[in-house]
């Protein structure tokens, strides 16, 4: 009886702790109910990217957009999520989405968060610092946009845009640069051993793999975030060889200053043209290590054709640039843009308050931007050169003077021009003395003598006789010549030849009567 209330206590005891132990059967379906919800959420969550584009025009960012999104653009257009997301990227900090799908067109592998922005303002500063965050930063790419219509001005837009950065990382919190250092180590190791990244952002390496050291230049001046820059328009480099007689030592030299900047960043390059499928989609998702597992594609450099070049990121270095054309001193050009970033800026303030394109750094010598654009000139700089030769070199400069001095210089000038101006009307009103009629009279008959040997003698007839035009004209003239009368004969007018007024016109009438017998009225008749 002992051991059988022994029992029967003990499985009371038992029975006991487990009805308090177990949960009550609402709670119990709602713990499941929970757990179900959580795996479902956190299975559809999508892998949440950010891609910061610095740099273009708007027109030019959607451009990289469009190229950005080019083969998922050509999917089937049934499905509701084929709607273009709208851009806004007029003013200020602009922003966009983008949603990367995998190669069925079925299933999106990722949601990228895109801001734009094109002014390297250092007002600017504030909007991306939100942006970054130690949950953010390992999934964000910045991308800096350059256009091939104005190489020239490359290596200028990219220093900004490099000092905007550095004063932006440095500005975060030290959680934020204990994450970005985490992405930096990763990101020097990804890739390295001369394999490229494939086409799922993967290295090709394996664990057993020993990476290789860093070369001479490598990641000397890493910014915390992977960087790509991306050269649009390739296609207009035909054009700069047919108007800028551009050829291919500008190009290779356009192409080894990049490469030799860029390899100091860690970062990627890549030349694109509108409307022509390049390895952009590539580039972009293995930096953001967006991959599909139905396609992969390896991410192939190319630095032969030249309107085509993708290099990778830690694909390059210095001995391979040097390949590209012997002649470019690689070192000068990677301390002189150590040199360019760590400049200090002077502003240079203008009637629109435009101070961010005015600014100017203050140059130190040896520096990659000036070296640049010595031999890429600035095709405006040019003509402002070649107006100054023109005028024997000599710079136009503003000088200032005292006001006393300046009016008696220029009262000096007003009595020469008084006295300049007086002489001229003695000399008009000598002239117009010393003017004579018979001057006058030569010249007039020396104009009538030419057109008389063009148009000969004009006679006509007056009265059945016949009448010398020019004879008659040149009596009127010896008749209106006569001047005062004579003293001696108050009734006469005296004449130059002596003869008086009837007499002269006797002769006159005389001659009309001579000159006229040739006429049928005043010919002799036959027998008379």
């Amino acid at each position: 009886m002992a051991s059988s209330n022994n029992r029967t206590s003990t499985y009371t005891q038992v029975s006991t702790s487990s009805d308090h132990d177990r949960p009550r059967s609402s709670d119990a379906k709602k713990d499941m109910w929970s757990s179900m919800l959580d795996g479902v959420a956190s299975g559809k969550k999508l892998p949440e990217k950010n891609i910061l584009v610095l740099g273009g025009s708007a027109e030019s960012q959607r451009e990289f957009l469009e190229a950005l999104s080019g083969e998922d653009a050509r999917k089937p257009q049934d499905r509701q999520s084929s709607k273009h997301p709208p851009i806004a990227n007029n003013f200020a900090l602009g922003y966009t989405y983008h949603d990367v799908l995998d190669a069925d067109h079925e299933d999106i592998l990722a949601r990228l968060s895109i801001y734009l922005l094109a002014d390297p303002s250092p007002s600017f500063t504030p909007l991306l610092q939100p942006l970054l965050t130690p949950q953010t930063i390992p999934n964000t790419l910045i991308v800096i946009l350059l256009d091939w219509s104005q190489p020239w001005f490359w290596l200028r837009e990219l220093r900004d845009w490099i000092r905007l950065l550095r004063t932006l990382l440095v500005s975060l919190n030290n959680e934020c640069k204990e994450k970005m250092e985490e992405v930096m180590i990763s990101w020097r190791d990804r890739g390295r051993g001369g394999n490229a990244l494939d086409g799922g952002g993967t290295s090709s390496t394996t664990d057993s793999d020993v990476s290789l050291p860093l070369g001479p230049g490598e990641w000397e001046e890493a910014l915390g975030l992977p960087l790509c820059v991306v050269c649009q328009n390739s296609d207009r480099i035909e054009m700069l060889e047919k108007e800028r007689s551009w050829k291919e030592e500008e190009f290779d030299f356009v192409l080894q200053t990049l490469r030799t900047v860029l390899l100091k960043h860690g970062a990627s390059l890549i030349y694109t043209i509108p409307s022509v499928t390049s390895p952009l989609q590539s580039l972009i998702h293995s930096s953001l290590s967006i991959h599909s597992l139905l396609k992969r594609q390896p991410l192939k450099h190319n630095v032969i054709d030249r309107d085509k070049v993708v290099v990778p990121p830690n694909w390059d270095s210095w001995g391979k640039i040097r390949v590209l054309r012997e002649g470019f001193d690689v070192e000068a050009v990677n301390n002189g843009w150590s040199i360019d970033i760590e400049e200090t800026y002077e502003s240079n303030s203008h009637v629109n308050g435009d101070t961010a394109k005015d600014s100017e750094p203050v140059r130190a010598p040896g520096g990659a931007v000036e070296a640049f654009e010595e031999v890429i000139r600035d095709p405006s700089l040019d003509a402002l050169q070649a107006t100054a030769h023109e005028s024997n070199g000599l710079k136009l400069e503003v000088s200032s003077v005292d006001p006393q001095t300046f009016l008696s210089t220029q009262l000096e000038i007003l009595d020469k021009l008084r006295q300049d101006a007086s002489g001229m009307d003695n000399s008009r009103l000598a002239r117009g003395r010393l003017g004579s009629p018979s001057f006058e009279g030569d010249e007039a008959h020396a104009d009538e003598g030419r057109v008389n040997e063009h148009i000969g003698p004009v006679q006509f007839n007056m009265g059945g006789i016949q009448v010398d035009a020019d004879d008659m004209l040149q009596r009127l003239k010896e008749r209106q010549s006569y001047q005062t009368p004579d003293p001696a004969s108050p009734g006469q007018v005296s004449s130059p030849d002596g003869k008086s007024q009837n007499e002269a016109l006797a002769s006159f009438f005389a001659g009309l009567m001579k000159r006229g017998g040739g006429s049928a009225a005043s010919s002799p008749k036959p027998g008379l």
